[in-house]
């Protein structure tokens, strides 16, 4: 049996690639790329001629018997785009694939973008959860978010620029006003990385468009961040006694404040005017 080698490639400076994984591609008769235009920049950097074919989400159940027929006889390097292969990416329906042909499958480690936000974002890295893109709709978004919320791990995340300031909405409505960063183009160009609460980060990038991959590292839940719920029935009853807001802008209100979601706060209102 062949090997398949999983090997990393920059997410965008095309220095962060190792000696290795030059090798390897160089080495190897078939690389498989989920976007060959891509690949072919940073293959023709670093003269690497070797055959490339397609391999991507829309593909891959067609194209996984004939690499799988390749590596009976031959090895195959996997690339992505940019980053690790087989993270957030349609790779692992190969590599799952050859394990359970009985071949052997080598990563070639190098760079991976959660990895490079978290290190540099500033919360604790020793035990942190990394869940991927988001969900696209607001309901699998907040539905994810509350299985999350109470977990005192750093939490990270993969978001699209059109989608970040409608997710940090829902962030803050449901896990509270937390410290975030937001970690785009890293390694290119235009790095960025921006550190705040939720709230300040929405307001942020309200006022300034997001363009280029997002990685969003949020601080896992602290008891010294959350409200007690004494402090919170308290000061319900201190705005329910104004009458300042309607119930849904004082649960979002608080929300802000108190590290508890808007669902909740919402509810023990209900039951306070009940």
């Amino acid at each position: 049996m062949s090997t398949l080698y999983l090997v990393a490639t920059p997410i965008g400076n095309l220095e962060d690639i190792t000696f290795r994984a030059v090798r390897i591609l160089k080495e190897v008769p078939l690389i498989a790329a989920e976007d060959t235009r891509t690949s072919k920049t940073l293959l023709k950097a670093y003269q690497i001629n070797t055959k490339l074919t397609s391999y991507h989400d829309h593909n891959k159940e067609s194209k996984t018997p004939k690499l799988l027929d390749h590596l009976k006889g031959q090895s195959l390097a996997l690339i992505s785009d940019a980053g690790t292969p087989a993270i957030s990416d349609p790779g692992f329906y190969l590599v799952k694939a050859a394990l359970e042909a009985g071949h052997q499958v080598v990563p070639v480690p190098g760079p991976s973008a959660p990895v490079a936000a978290l290190s540099a974002s500033g919360f604790p890295t020793d035990n942190f959860l990394y869940l991927g893109y988001l969900p696209r709709k607001t309901k699998g978004r907040r539905d994810l978010l509350e299985d999350v919320k109470k977990l005192p791990w750093t939490l990270v995340f993969l978001e699209t620029p059109h989608r970040l300031i409608q997710s940090l909405e829902d962030i803050l409505a449901v896990l509270g006003n937390r410290e975030i960063a937001v970690a785009r183009e890293l390694t290119k160009l235009h790095e960025e990385i921006y550190r705040g609460t939720i709230s300040e980060t929405r307001d942020h990038y309200s006022q300034n468009k997001p363009k280029g991959e997002i990685t969003l590292i949020i601080s896992g839940r602290g008891n010294e961040d959350v409200w007690s719920e004494k402090k919170l029935f308290k000061a319900i009853q201190e705005e329910l006694k104004s009458e300042g807001l309607s119930p849904t802008q004082l649960a979002k209100s608080l929300a802000d404040k108190s590290g508890w979601s808007r669902r909740d706060i919402y509810d023990l209102m209900q039951g306070l005017r009940d």
